[in-house]
């Protein structure tokens, strides 16, 4: 009896041993599956960042974009410039000058602009009292002092574009690049302005003909600021070209700028033939801050 089983036994071992050997291999390789997937995806990662790898060398040919945004002390300054930079950042080869209206640069927008995340330049000029009536065009002197700036630090071998980007508009990231490729003067359309849905340039054969618009419509260049840019080396061709103060209206500063720079045949549109709106005026409310001086202040002092 103990001979069989013995027998048996012997004869059975080797299959077993097969068995553990087969079940010890799978579970090893169902140990080292995942290891392996995340190796794989993270390959495959890799290959997919490849092309934006070389991006940032491709995107060094782009003319920079300069956004000349004016500002000024007030409660919704700092909410107006953070949505401006969550814009801003995302745009490649882009450069921010924002000038203040101020005898100084401030503490909050020095501190803002160094934690935005955009690349700037951080300008003051203010405006004299007697400039800040009812009824005369406002931001004059901030604009200009970015021009000189502008010409001050860059020359003819620089590509660029020179766009007015106010604190109170709202951007897409499209119009960034429909204005890249501005060769002179170029034109669109803008949502909220004159007492319309929108104003824009009436295009016709690739030209423009004429303005629709609520407000003015005799205007040389019936646009709004944030409706056009222009190519860096035009600024720099018109040295003496600024928007002026002396003897312009509001809503006419666009005009007498651009009266010195190009005509209207020459104008490039933009934006489908200027028939997408890609910048809005949308303005943000007042806040109603009434009850401010009636309550007993924080203890901690909080910037808004």
């Amino acid at each position: 009896m103990k001979s069989v089983f013995f027998s048996r036994f012997f004869i059975l071992l080797p299959w077993a041993l097969i068995v553990i050997i087969m079940i010890d291999i799978d579970s090893k390789k169902a140990i080292r599956a995942p290891a392996a997937a995340r190796t794989g995806k993270a390959q495959r990662a890799g290959r997919t960042r490849a092309p934006g790898a070389g991006g940032p060398q491709n995107q060094t040919a782009l003319p920079v974009i300069y956004a000349v945004t004016p500002t000024y002390t007030r409660p919704v300054q700092k909410a107006e410039l953070t949505r401006l930079a969550h814009a801003f950042r995302q745009v490649p080869r882009f450069h921010w000058i924002v000038v203040e209206d101020s005898t100084t640069r401030t503490e909050l927008v020095a501190r803002f602009l160094a934690r935005c995340g955009v690349p700037y330049t951080h300008l003051n000029i203010f405006t004299p009292r007697r400039f800040k009536r009812t009824g005369m065009p406002r931001a004059t002197e901030q604009r200009n002092v970015a021009l000189t700036w502008l010409r001050q630090h860059r020359d003819k071998r620089d590509a660029g574009v020179v766009f007015f980007a106010d604190d109170d508009n709202t951007y897409s990231l499209e119009l960034f690049e429909e204005m890249r490729s501005t060769r002179g003067v170029s034109v669109w359309p803008v949502g909220f302005v004159g007492g319309r849905a929108y104003e824009r340039p009436l295009v016709s054969g690739g030209k423009v003909v004429g303005w629709y618009t609520g407000w003015r419509p005799d205007r040389p260049f019936a646009t709004d600021m944030a409706g056009f840019a222009v190519n860096l080396q035009v600024i720099l061709a018109n040295p003496r070209a600024q928007f002026k103060r002396r003897g312009s209206q509001p809503g006419m500063q666009e005009s007498d700028f651009l009266k010195q720079i190009t005509k209207v045949t020459q104008l490039e549109p933009k934006a489908n033939n200027c028939t997408r709106v890609l910048v809005w005026h949308t303005r943000t409310e007042k806040p109603h801050l009434a009850n401010e001086p009636k309550h007993r202040k924080d203890t901690v002092v909080i910037e808004v």
